[in-house]
């Protein structure tokens, strides 16, 4: 009787080899026997939980395209047609009504808003990621609050222009998009971007609250019109959502991160909001432009009113579709 001894963790040595070849044993054998190879048991490559999604940056990419299609419709409509400038001008005159009162609470709002507050917000937007050792991250952030806010003065006072057709003062400048609007909605963009996966769903509802006071609150003081606000928030939306699409892999999240819950709460409760008021908002809009869907009224503070709620609707929408985009984009594979 022979014995053969085999080395555990060695396999491959000729008394092993020799040995499977006589009992035609294989290396799965070798398994069931207790043995181990070194080659099988090796552990995953530590960049395997990097991997990108495709579909989620389609989806992201779709989303900028779709943003930038919506700031084209929403200048065509409220700036190059005679009922859009009507409509939005009823709604600009509009805004004198009750602003004594309103404007107290608006002007604090609006004073927040500045380069200062800018770069104080990038800055810790860009610690947070840096924090988390994500250098392509704080790049992104960098990259998507100065992308949006220069296309916004770009777009204002190079490319768009606006058609002297109304006979008021100043009607053919253009205000659309509108730059303090931007500048809220491209901070708190930034911060749902560079925060962990738990901390988004607040941030983004956080974030839409100061959008939207920030827009409303130029509709306060006549600063801008309602569609000047609107674009402003879709500037930002088509940057966050191109940005997420071409995010680097430092900017996935870990597997094990939860906040799914969260996340549909929030979601949920920013897609309500926004039919609620969008709703409403139609129906103001409609009526102060003379349409037969519109309601019942007109006039400027229905057009003011619808205006406010449209810009409200918009803005919960727009958080609420970028959170899905940065928590699906930023999921590794």
């Amino acid at each position: 009787m022979t014995v053969v001894i085999r080395a555990p963790g060695r396999l491959g040595t000729t008394a092993g080899t020799a040995s499977r070849q006589v009992h035609g044993l294989s290396r799965r054998d070798d398994y069931r026997d207790g043995m181990t190879d070194v080659s099988l048991t090796r552990p995953a490559h530590p960049r395997a939980a990097h991997r990108l999604r495709t579909w989620p940056r389609v989806a992201a990419a779709a989303v900028a395209l779709l943003a930038t299609w919506a700031l084209y419709v929403t200048w065509d409509t409220f700036v190059r047609s005679g009922r859009g400038q009507t409509v939005d001008q009823l709604a600009l005159e509009g805004a004198a009504r009750g602003q004594g009162r309103l404007w107290e609470l608006a002007e604090p709002v609006l004073g927040v808003v500045s380069t200062t507050f800018v770069g104080l917000a990038l800055a810790v937007a860009v610690v947070l990621a840096l924090v988390r050792r994500r250098w392509a991250l704080a790049a992104q952030v960098v990259v998507l609050v100065v992308g949006a806010n220069l296309t916004t003065q770009v777009l204002k006072h190079v490319v768009l222009d606006r058609p002297a057709l109304l006979d008021v003062p100043r009607a053919d400048v253009n205000t659309l998009p509108s730059g303090h609007t931007t500048v809220a909605a491209s901070v708190a963009a930034g911060l749902l971007v560079a925060v962990p996966r738990r901390w988004r769903p607040v941030v983004a509802v956080a974030g839409a609250g100061f959008t939207a006071a920030t827009g409303v609150s130029t509709l306060v003081g006549q600063w801008h019109r309602p569609s000047d606000v609107v674009a402003g928030v879709l500037v930002v939306l088509a940057w966050g959502a191109l940005t997420c699409a071409l995010g680097a892999p430092s900017s996935l999240d870990r597997p094990q991160d939860g906040g799914t819950a969260a996340t549909a709460g929030a979601v949920a409760l920013l897609l309500v909001g926004a039919v609620l008021s969008g709703v409403v908002a139609l129906g103001a809009l409609g009526g102060a432009g003379g349409t037969t869907w519109g309601l019942p009224t007109g006039g400027g503070l229905t057009a003011y009113m619808g205006g406010v709620l449209g810009v409200v609707a918009v803005t919960l929408a727009a958080s609420a579709t970028l959170l899905l985009v940065r928590q699906a984009t930023a999921r590794p594979a």
